[in-house]
């Protein structure tokens, strides 16, 4: 008899929910774009019901169009765009501000304070993190300093904060479970990653109650029930949206690595149960916690990558949908020296730079709307080669072979262009939507559905693998143009600019 997997893969810019069976394979889907709000230069928010209302939609959306009732679906997994923060009240549930997403720069200032103070050694070897706007601390503070009243409700425990998947484990459980799994909670600048536990210090830091905080579990466990699904669905896994992915791709053994291409770009290197600290301005992560073993990686974040395409299409309107791109790229002039150095809202790794802003750059009169797709393309491929030079000196070997997942990756043009900038082999997995799929699998771990991480691996299989083509010297030399766009758009600390 089939065993059915409800996962729920809450991004940035939409919400979906894919049924699985217990061979891993997607049954049917659902999806639904939100509104992404944009109240000034640098913020981005959300409102909490939309968040919640579409995952609910889609939930039941995708149940019903495999011919299923709630009641045929064995567990559920969670997966979820990290660092974004809400704040909601403990006994109605109603939230008292927007969801401040990932990308929201607001904090800026106050995580320059805090370097300045000389804070982010103490905070980078306890959380593996850097002091940046990016996480989830700095957001929750301004929540509490800006909203009337916040901060005495707090203290006086009347209030509850969670990253997308504690919110959403919340309203599904109707109130009855606060948790999150330590990939996220490795995402709040307030949870020590070698001890596994809130860190006091942090907390005095940012200035944070602890009575706010959700309960931390393993990545797959019992957390609670679906019980707003209309029956008492256990919801058995929860990971951040990249190591979800990580998990989806089978990256189990330490050097393996993983990008995922969705609205920013995330890649992962597996390091087993030994926690890198880099010196080159990346990232150590939880990758994922099973039986009480905590398993990490290192990570490059890409802040805009599928999100530049979203901006030629809604902003300048060059596109009306995003599969137009590969063959406007396929048509480009291949001597183009157009560059997109896509800052929207600051760079990511390895730059960290929150006052960086975009800018389209080598622009000519025959400049065509196909350079510019291309220019957008490529921007997501030199962000990737970043990421992957920074791990290098941190001395990690550069992958002979890269596992990349996401929307983005259907694009033939990307994926070649990938494997020429990073000059190694790229493979594309069967299941690209890897992110709803490591969810099912660390929900379905918990259950028996998947007897071990070698049953996992053996339902891994590539789609097609992309090998280096053309003059390697010409991607070089493309790249190091790259890196001569990213200083023109880089803060000039001496100005402000």
């Amino acid at each position: 008899m089939t065993r059915y997997i409800l996962a729920i893969d809450q991004g940035t810019t939409s919400s979906r929910a894919i049924v699985f069976n217990d061979n891993g394979e997607p049954l049917s889907q659902a999806q639904q774009e939100f509104e992404q709000l944009f109240p000034a230069d640098g913020h981005v928010e959300h409102r909490p019901d939309d968040i919640w209302q579409t995952c609910l939609d889609v939930s039941l959306e995708a149940i019903r169009k495999q011919s299923l009732t709630p009641q045929d679906i064995n567990c559920v997994g969670i997966t979820n765009q990290r660092e974004t923060t809400l704040v909601w009240d403990k006994l109605t549930g109603e939230p008292i501000y927007n969801a401040i997403v990932w990308q929201d720069r607001r904090t800026a200032e106050l995580c320059n304070q805090l370097k300045n103070q000389g804070h982010e050694d103490l905070v980078q070897n306890k959380t593996g993190l850097l002091l940046d706007p990016y996480f989830s601390a700095t957001k929750l503070a301004w929540i509490l300093d800006n909203v009337s009243g916040a901060r005495e409700r707090a203290e006086h425990g009347e209030l509850l904060f969670g990253t997308v998947d504690t919110y959403l484990l919340w309203k599904l459980s109707e109130g009855q479970s606060h948790k999150t799994d330590a990939t996220n909670a490795s995402r709040t600048l307030l949870y020590n990653i070698h001890t596994g536990k809130w860190d006091q210090e942090l907390l005095e830091l940012f200035n944070i109650p602890e009575s706010l905080l959700p309960e931390v579990c393993d990545s797959s466990c019992e957390f609670g029930f679906a019980t707003k699904l209309g029956c008492n669905i256990p919801i058995t896994g929860i990971a951040g949206d990249q190591q979800a992915a990580l998990f989806g791709q089978a990256c189990f053994q330490p050097g393996m690595v993983k990008s995922t291409y969705g609205t920013g770009c995330f890649m992962i290197l597996n390091t087993g149960e030994h926690a890198v600290q880099s010196k080159h301005r990346l990232l150590t992560t939880i990758a994922y916690q099973l039986d009480g073993k905590t398993y990490y990686g290192i990570e490059g974040s890409i802040f805009v990558a599928g999100a530049a395409i979203q901006w030629l299409r809604d902003g300048l309107k060059l596109i009306s949908q995003a599969g137009q791109t590969q063959a406007l790229a396929e048509k480009a002039n291949p001597d183009s020296n157009v560059y997109m150095v896509p800052a929207f809202t600051g760079l990511g790794a390895p730059y960290w730079d929150p006052q960086a802003r975009g800018a389209l750059l080598g622009l000519t009169r025959d400049t065509g709307i196909e350079d510019v797709v291309a220019a957008g393309l490529l921007s997501v491929c030199y962000q990737t080669r970043d990421l992957l030079e920074a791990m290098n000196k941190d001395g990690a070997e550069i992958p002979q072979t890269f596992r990349v997942d996401g929307g983005m990756v259907a694009n033939d043009w990307l994926v070649q262009a990938l494997s020429n900038t990073l000059n190694c082999s790229v493979q594309r997995p069967q299941i690209t939507e890897t992110t709803a799929l490591g969810a099912a699998y660390l929900a379905g771990l918990h259950t028996g559905i998947f007897a071990s991480l070698e049953n996992i691996e053996s339902l891994w299989h590539c789609q097609r693998s992309f090998e280096c083509e053309g003059d390697h010297s010409l991607w070089e030399k493309r790249y190091q143009g790259w890196l001569q766009a990213v200083e023109r758009v880089k803060s000039k600390p001496e100005t402000g600019l």
